[in-house]
């Protein structure tokens, strides 16, 4: 199954609640941090949430 690298790029000054609340919850704390996730429909949507915030790179393995 394919994994996801997600990395913040930018900053969350002036981002609304719910979406510093969606990058806490995929373990994202500052710009430049890096976390690797199953590809799945949740994060999935996550990452939509917050896809102005965060790179998106697919890893296979």
């Amino acid at each position: 199954m394919a994994k996801l690298k997600i990395t913040q790029t930018r900053s969350i000054i002036k981002c609304k609640d719910y979406q510093i609340a969606t990058l806490k919850a995929l373990g994202l704390k500052k710009i430049g941090s890096v976390v690797v996730h199953e590809d799945n429909d949740g994060i999935r949507g996550m990452i939509n949430v917050v896809s102005h915030l965060v790179k998106v790179e697919e890893i296979e393995g």
